[in-house]
């Protein structure tokens, strides 16, 4: 059996990114393992989290440069999903995450769209039971 451990995320600095999701999002830093030449094996990901996490790494050439903070074309690319929507929306709101959107009702979740750091889209989303 086979599972996704891994969703690799284009940033400009790992420290920058690194604090971004540990300290806007609340996010674990799993892994932070140098791998020479400034590349580093960075692994963030939802606190109590056992599946599949972030790799943050680091644009390395013009054309990585231009995908950063838009690795979705502009649509929504990542899910953040949690089991109390306004608790994290409150202390995301609090930590300065930008959101655009107020929070809605949909027939599947609780959802409003926010940014990280670099402008890409997510989901926060609590699922109807």
């Amino acid at each position: 059996m086979a599972t996704i451990a891994n969703v690799a995320l284009l940033v400009t600095d790992y420290d920058e990114a690194i604090a971004f999701y540990t300290q806007k999002l609340g996010f674990d830093l799993l892994e932070d393992t140098s791998l020479g030449a400034g590349k580093r094996w960075v692994q963030v990901a939802p606190k109590n989290n056992s599946g599949t996490a972030l790799l943050l790494a680091k644009a390395s050439n013009e054309k990585q440069q231009s995908a950063v903070g838009d690795q979705a074309g502009g649509r929504v690319w990542l899910f953040l999903q949690t089991d109390d929507f306004w608790r994290d929306y409150n202390a995301m709101q609090a930590a300065g995450v930008i959101f655009h959107e107020t929070p809605r009702q949909e027939p599947y979740a609780t959802v409003v769209v926010f940014e990280d750091l670099y402008g890409n889209k997510w989901d926060l989303l609590q699922r109807r039971s």
